[in-house]
């Protein structure tokens, strides 16, 4: 048996490298979005969610409550400030309520 060239890396910086070398950023950013808007909003508003969708940096929420979204159609830039905070990148800079 040969050597192998080994390097001591910890396993977040296999991980990053394996998700920079393979693309996927966007796919798990697309995931993220879709899970801290339910972890942030709450099961509340969640429940009149239908549908999240992330795309160039636009979040767009379908939602079941014409009622709910005039409500957070006010807020839109604290719901994406909170939403950024949790996901502790500057990911979301609009959103969509349908």
């Amino acid at each position: 048996m040969g050597k192998r060239h080994q390097e001591h890396q910890s396993l977040g910086e296999v991980l990053k490298n394996f998700v920079s070398n393979n693309n996927l950023q966007k796919g798990l950013d697309k995931v993220a979005a879709r899970d801290v808007w339910e972890k942030v909003m709450g099961p509340a508003i969640t429940k009149y969610t239908h549908n999240i969708k992330f795309e160039r940096e636009t979040l767009y929420v379908e939602l079941t409550s014409s009622v709910l979204r005039e409500e957070l159609s006010y807020g839109k830039q604290k719901i994406i400030d909170n939403l950024n905070e949790e996901l502790e990148k500057e990911l979301i800079t609009k959103i969509v309520l349908r």
